[in-house]
Order: structure tokens, then C-alpha cells, then sequence
């Protein structure tokens, strides 16, 4: 929902909203706690805050705080109404309540709740008193009820392996609406917490009260119709002033209303319309559209931008594509999980810096994944100041879900308020009907054993869900699932590549070499991804120093995907030579994350049109872990991260082995509206020591096109070179580089080079100078400060310089001084 804005208490009002937010006393049947929790909020802060439970993220504490969300919470507060308080018809809004309570006011239970992704809008009226009230929430044990529920149900409904990581027993959180992440997956660690984290107030309304507002947009060649939908819920029969305003310009409106849900549409036409682009392709101007029901006024920013999924029947089977503004648009990005495994701890500022930093890094969509949550109202106006487009899976992830009929009604209550919220904003870009869901059935001994069954279940919701997108949200496209081939297919879309979108997991999870990313061409790649350890400061503040070997207990504990570790060892030995320290071992295994991650994306990018979307597995982390994340549990940039702002290079070129011919192929792709006009250089250089040009050209790039720009043999290449690639636009201006190592980086005899770092100020911003006297590889600078490097893990070359800018965090002001007491840099060499 919009945010509202409560109007001035200095005169009478035919609306008001009462806060309920702020201190609420905690206390359980079978625990003594002095602590205090603070709602919006969740207990497991208002433990760790009171000194009662150790920090669940440091070392193996994951175990010694399992009691918590096995434990019945309440939490209860007075507050005070004045007589103009209750001055009207009264409703008690609570969002995202976790997740099944009792909710009592002034000693009277007036309503159960059971759904986290549910605003739940009670009646109050008569039921606060001028004075002194209390509001008391009573939580069930989630755990206990998603079992009973499960053991009741008429046929085995399993869940999801990720549940059993280190030894964990498991919950059927398919039988509740909550986070299934709330209960550990392969990346994340099981806290079941429990709270509020939405809106909490007494709304007082003179005769009815604002349910949604949605807007839909038809184009035309100068010019935007919207069509405001608002829906009203009145209390009584009577009459209504409703006003929406936008662009200069507002339509009053008063309108008669009846009992229950009124709905009502009002059309604005805005000339000369300021288009809304994705992040690279352009601005994002946002109107901002504030609409009065009598004296409730809420505000929405909306984008203008026509979006449209393009599946169509061609040589190779079907198309997937986006289309913005009739624009066919490469989608470049990665898969966003919660912010954080503890709830109170998700804030704006922390989203907010998650986000800037995929931004900064070219991306132009995220996939908000169906094993998480909806996000928070500042979430999505984020991505739409940012650029950013959501692929938007519903919650359901890796397991099948109950299909009778006291679910699928709670679940229509859930996905049409959260389309009905959501659906204003310009970065939705589509609806997917969950996370693997239909792929799964193939991984459990009960749903293979009754593949008929399960496949019916499955349909049940599944159906119901893109009905509700259908009706509630027509422009926007439902997809079934994803991985999915489309609309019904129930087929296997894991190894298909020709249509839909395509999950590939075959080189981390199956051990195949990077190159297998070569083997595949999707049109779009959803998920696929590969770990690294945690940064070594990351490590070192959830461990003890006797701790910091990769098969320590803490070490394994902080790895969720069983034989993560080993794998990322084993892997290593294919392509380096061992490092000689943990903290060697870790920055290779990002180096490694990275390469991998780069073999699968410049690849895919050089099949445009075929291949129109790469969204790698994940951005975030939820708490410190190793995982598939490009960025450290707090907002560290790993190596991937630095990677993928050049493998997401609007302009970019990329080399692609040919096997067959024995020769590397140089593509050229451009995402850009315009033609681009690049020279290119291929050099041929020694690790142990000088270099060769090979190819010096210019090429011409269509507009959202690829092309070859040449080859070249690999027997020109001498036994210890690589390929370095570098190119620049018509002006003769820097676009990027690359390289391209014919062999595994352990099989090249690389020289001890001598990397020299400097500070310099320019424009009175820090930039950090690097040079050296012999080819050193993935050379990668970090300091103590929050923040990031132009660029990183960069190849540099003897006689020239690469300069890296520094962009603090969290608006952060910086010294040279303080960089540089801080600096470290090192190379590939220095591993081993």
C-alpha cells in the first residue's frame, strides 16, 4: 500500500490514523524475559538487544538460538485515544504480521492471522475507548502448526531438501505464509523469527477508507491515457469526496458509496509524456499521483513506459524477450533474496545501498525470488528511481503447496492485495507464479511415485494464480514458473534451451568446467551461479582465529549447500595452483566465483537476439555465509560484483573459442540505441614479459546488436600468452578491456611481478594509481573504508597505468589519509 500521510491535528478531520508503532512488552508462558521489543520489529532483536541470546550469526550460534522460534511469544502495549481519536468508523491495520497470532483489543480476541503477505484491515469501531487501551498479539508457534497442519493434510505434501542443511530437522513451511527462507535454505540460516515489520495503526475514517489505487497506461504517439482505478471500502452507505491529482492537473469527484468494497475510475491524459527507462538506457522521471478519499491522501510515483513480453514462434522455436517502449532490451542483472535473516535489521538505508550497487554496476533487472518475501512499499520506489525491473515471482519456492480450498482462498487474498499494491510501479516487469515449483516434483520419492497427482495439485494453484494477475493486472504478463517453456507446459524446462526461461546449475551442483557454460543457449538465463567464501573481513567477524580453516565446524557451518566447500576447493585445483593461506584461498575463490559467472554471460550476451536475458544467482546475502552472492553479507562488493559491471558493458567486447576452427572468435555486442563505432586491440602478451598486437581494427555495431569482429587462430599464440582486449569509442575514449586465457591459469609460468599503488585527488575525489613491471593478473585493491573501486581484479600491463576511482557507502566522506592506511593489494601471483 502507498504511503499515507496523516493530515494536521489542528482542526477536525474526516480522517486520522493513531500509530500503534513503538515499545511493546515481550513476554512467553514458558520463558522469564526482561526484554522489550520494539515494533515494527521482531523478537529475536529484542533478545539479542536485552544480552538474553548470543549473536546468532557468529560461529555455530545458529544452534543455541533454535529455542526462540520454538518458543509462543506474545507482546502487548497500552496506548492512549483521545475522544477525536475514535471519532468515526475505526479499523486496526496490521501488515506483515509473522505470522499466526491472536490479536486482542482491550482483552478481546478480534481476529486470528496466518499470513504474513496479508494486510490485515480489522474492524474496531466501538472497540477502543477514549483513555487507556491495549493491543496485545499472541503468537502461535509456527513450526508446531505448519507440522500438525501437514500431518492432517490427505496426502504427503514434502518440503524442501534446503531445510536440512547441517543437520537441521526441517519445517513444512509449505503449510504456512511466511518467507520459506525464514526456515534456512542452501544459502541462509534458520531463525523462524517472529514479529511485526509492517504498518501498525487505529485508522479513523468519517465514512470509508482507501483499499488500493492502480493505474493502468495506453500509449499513444504523444500522448498517455492513465486509468486510475481506486478501490473504496465503506463502513455505511453515503457520499464521498474523491480527488486524484497529477501532472498539473486533478479531477474532484464526489461519489456515492454502499457497504463493502466500491470501486471507481477516473482518466487523466498526459501530453507530451516524459518516458521512463531502464537503468543505462535512459531517465526515469516518475509523476507523482496523489489521490484524497475525503481527508486519507496517499501518494504513488509512476513511471510512463509501455512493456510488453515477446513470445513469438521464429526459426529456433519461441522468442523470450522484453520490449520497452518498443525497444528490444537485453536484461542484465541478479536474483535478490531478503536483505537480512533478522528482520528489524532490513531498513531503506540498507536496501537502498543494495540496490545503488547494482545500479553501479549496469545491472537493469532483479528477480525477486519466490522462496523470499514481497518487499516493503520504499523497495519497489527504489527500483523505479533506480531503473532497476523486477521480475516478480510469488512465494512459493522448491516444493509443492497444499491445493484445497481454506489455502488457495488465503493465498487469493494475499496475491490480489500485493498485485493490487504493486502494480502501479514502472519496474514490475512481469509476475511469475513461483520458484521451481513444477521442476520439483521430480526431486521428492512422493511426488515421483504420483507424478499425476501432484501435477493436478499443482495446477490448482497455479492456475488460480494467473487468473488473479488476469484480472487484477491484464498488461502485465503471468508467468507459470521458472524455470517454465510456458503457459501449461509442465515439461522440463531445466534442459531445454530453445524457449521460456532456462535454470542452468549443471557447472556448480553437477562439477562440470566453466566452458559447459558454452554448451548451452538460452533465451534466458534466470538462475545459474557459483560460490565463493565470504570475504576474509567478513570471516574474521563471525569466527575465532582457531576457526579460520575451510573444514572447521564454523566454517561449515557458515556453508549451507552440503560439500560446498569441498567444491570450491576441488574447483580451485582445476584452474590455479593451491593457494598458500585461508586468506589467499578465499580471494581466489572470488576470483574464481567471478570467471565462472563471466564464462556464462559473455557467452550468452554473444548470442543476442537469442539469448535476451541473464540474471545470475544472487546478489545478496542474508546473513554472513558462503554463497553465490556478488556482494558480502552488509554490502561488500566481492570480485563478481566488480566483474559483472564490465561483462555488463553496454558496449562490450567478449571472446568466444571455436573449437571446431581452433580459433577464438571476437564478438562486439551493443546494447545501445545508437550505432556503436568502436576500435579495437588484440594483444598478444607474455606472462613472463612483453607483448604483440595481433589484431588493431574498427568495427561497427548495429543498434541493439552483435557481430563477429574477427578471429584469431589460437596457433598464433605462443605457449605462455594470453589475449588482452581493449577498445574505444569513435572520439577515441576508453570503453573497456578484457582478456581471454587459452589455458587454466595454473598451466602459465607468471612472473613475481612488482605492483606499485598511489593516491592522487582528482576533482577532489580519491583515485588510487597502479602500475608494475611485468604482467600481473586479477590485480585487486581493497581498503578498510565502505566502499568501492571503479574497477578491480584488473589485468595490468608494464608502461602503462590504470587509475581506479573510490565511491564511499552509505554517503560516506573519505580522506586519502584513511584510504591509504588501510590499502592492500594484491595479485594472482602472490596466491601461491
Amino acid at each position: 500500500m502507498a504511503k499515507a500521510a496523516a493530515p494536521a491535528k489542528a482542526k477536525t478531520t474526516d480522517y486520522s490514523e493513531l500509530s500503534l508503532a513503538g515499545e511493546f512488552a515481550l513476554s512467553s508462558p514458558t520463558y522469564k524475559t526482561k526484554a522489550k521489543v520494539a515494533l515494527p520489529g521482531d523478537v529475536h532483536t529484542a533478545l539479542l538487544d536485552a544480552g538474553e541470546i548470543p549473536d546468532p550469526y557468529f560461529g555455530s550460534n545458529e544452534q543455541a538460538v533454535m529455542w526462540v522460534n520454538d518458543t509462543a511469544w506474545a507482546v502487548e502495549r497500552r496506548f492512549k485515544a483521545t475522544p477525536a481519536d475514535i471519532d468515526g468508523y475505526l479499523t486496526l491495520t496490521l501488515e506483515n504480521i509473522d505470522c499466526i497470532a491472536t490479536i486482542f483489543l482491550n482483552g478481546e480476541a478480534i481476529a486470528q492471522t496466518q499470513n504474513m503477505f496479508v494486510r490485515y484491515d480489522l474492524d474496531a469501531t466501538g472497540k477502543v475507548k477514549p483513555g487507556d487501551n491495549t493491543l496485545r498479539i499472541a503468537f502461535d508457534i509456527t513450526r508446531r502448526v505448519a507440522k500438525a497442519r501437514a500431518e492432517a493434510h490427505p496426502f504427503p505434501i514434502p518440503f524442501t531438501y534446503n531445510y536440512l542443511t547441517n543437520g537441521l530437522e526441517g519445517v513444512h513451511m509449505n503449510f504456512v505464509r511466511k518467507p520459506a527462507c525464514h526456515a534456512g535454505w542452501d544459502w541462509g540460516i534458520c531463525l523462524m523469527p517472529t514479529g511485526v515489520y509492517g504498518r501498525m495503526a487505529i485508522r479513523r475514517s468519517r465514512l470509508a477508507r482507501q483499499e488500493s489505487v492502480q493505474v493502468a497506461q495506453a500509449h499513444g504517439r504523444k500522448s498517455v491515457e492513465l486509468s486510475i482505478t481506486t478501490r473504496v471500502f465503506a463502513f455505511a452507505e453515503g457520499s464521498v469526496e474523491l480527488s486524484h491529482e497529477v501532472d498539473g492537473q486533478r479531477i474532484d469527484d464526489k461519489v456515492v458509496i454502499r457497504p463493502g468494497e466500491n470501486v471507481f475510475t477516473h482518466n487523466f491524459t498526459i501530453r507530451d509524456p516524459k518516458l521512463w527507462w531502464p537503468n543505462g538506457l535512459g531517465e526515469q522521471p516518475l509523476y507523482t499521483l496523489s489521490t484524497a478519499l475525503d481527508d486519507e491522501v496517499t501518494t504513488r510515483r509512476i513511471g510512463l513506459r509501455q512493456l510488453e513480453w515477446v513470445i513469438e514462434k521464429g526459426k529456433i522455436d519461441h522468442s523470450f524477450k522484453c520490449r520497452i517502449n518498443g525497444r528490444d532490451i537485453t536484461m542484465m542483472g541478479a536474483n535478490w533474496i531478503p536483505a537480512d535473516a533478522i528482520p528489524s535489521r532490513i531498513t531503506p538505508a540498507v536496501v537502498r545501498d543494495l540496490l545503488e550497487s547494482a545500479k553501479a554496476v549496469n545491472m537493469n533487472m532483479i528477480r525477486v525470488w519466490g522462496g523470499g518475501q514481497y518487499e516493503p512499499d520504499y523497495f519497489y520506489e527504489l527500483c523505479d528511481e533506480l531503473g532497476i525491473l523486477i521480475w516478480h515471482d510469488f512465494m512459493f519456492s522448491c516444493m509443492s503447496y497444499p491445493s484445497h480450498r481454506e489455502f488457495l482462498d488465503d493465498v487469493r487474498v494475499e496475491i490480489t492485495q500485493q498485485v493490487r499494491r504493486l502494480s502501479h510501479h514502472a519496474c514490475i516487469a512481469l509476475w511469475c507464479g513461483d520458484n521451481e515449483v513444477i521442476g520439483s516434483l521430480s526431486w521428492y520419492p512422493e511426488t515421483k511415485a504420483n507424478p499425476e497427482r501432484y501435477v493436478a495439485n499443482y495446477d490448482r494453484l497455479n492456475s488460480m494464480l494467473g487468473e488473479i494477475v488476469e484480472d487484477e493486472d491484464p498488461a502485465r504478463r503471468f508467468w507459470p514458473s521458472s524455470p517454465s517453456l510456458g503457459y501449461m507446459d509442465f515439461s522440463d524446462g531445466w534442459h531445454s534451451d530453445t524457449r521460456g526461461d532456462l535454470h542452468y546449475w549443471d557447472v556448480w551442483h553437477a562439477a562440470k568446467p566453466f566452458e559447459a557454460y558454452r554448451t548451452v543457449n538460452p533465451r534466458f538465463a534466470s538462475e545459474f551461479g557459483f560460490q565463493s567464501f565470504t570475504s576474509m573481513n567478513v570471516i574474521e567477524r563471525f569466527t575465532r582465529p582457531e576457526d579460520r580453516n575451510p573444514s572447521s565446524p564454523v566454517m561449515e557451518n557458515h556453508q549451507r549447500n552440503t560439500g560446498g566447500n569441498a567444491r570450491i576447493l576441488e574447483t580451485m585445483t582445476r584452474y590455479f595452483r593451491f593457494p598458500s593461506n585461508l586468506e589467499q584461498m578465499v580471494f581466489l575463490s572470488q576470483i574464481q566465483q567471478g570467471l565462472a559467472i563471466k564464462t556464462a554471460v559473455e557467452y550468452w550476451r554473444s548470442t543476442k537476439p537469442r539469448c535476451m536475458g541473464t540474471l545470475y544467482w544472487q546478489l545478496n546475502d542474508t546473513y554472513p555465509v558462503a554463497s553465490w552472492a556478488s556482494l558480502d553479507y552488509g554490502g561488500q562488493w566481492k570480485l563478481l560484483h566488480y566483474m559483472a559491471k564490465r561483462f555488463f558493458l553496454p558496449v562490450n567486447v567478449v571472446a568466444v573459442p571455436d573449437s571446431e576452427k581452433a580459433e577464438i572468435v571476437f564478438k562486439a555486442i551493443n546494447d545501445t540505441a545508437q550505432k556503436a563505432e568502436i576500435s579495437l586491440e588484440i594483444r598478444a602478451v607474455n606472462v613472463a614479459g612483453g607483448d604483440r598486437v595481433v589484431y588493431s581494427g574498427k568495427a561497427n555495431v548495429s543498434p541493439d546488436g552483435a557481430a563477429v569482429v574477427t578471429r584469431v587462430p589460437l596457433k598464433k599464440l605462443g605457449e605462455g600468452e594470453f589475449l588482452f582486449i581493449s577498445w574505444r569509442d569513435k572520439d577515441g575514449k576508453p570503453i573497456g578491456e578484457n582478456d581471454f586465457f587459452p589455458r587454466a591459469y595454473k598451466y602459465y609460468d607468471i612472473a613475481n611481478a612488482k605492483v606499485k599503488a598511489g593516491w592522487a585527488d582528482a576533482g577532489g575525489k580519491p583515485v588510487l594509481t597502479l602500475s608494475t613491471d611485468k604482467p600481473a593478473l586479477l590485480v585487486t585493491a581493497t581498503v578498510d573504508v565502505p566502499g568501492y573501486f571503479s574497477d578491480n581484479a584488473v589485468t595490468l600491463l608494464p608502461g602503462r597505468e590504470t587509475r581506479l576511482g573510490f565511491t564511499p557507502r552509505h554517503g560516506a566522506r573519505v580522506t586519502r589519509k584513511a584510504l591509504a592506511a588501510g590499502l592492500k593489494v594484491r595479485h594472482l601471483r602472490e596466491t601461491y
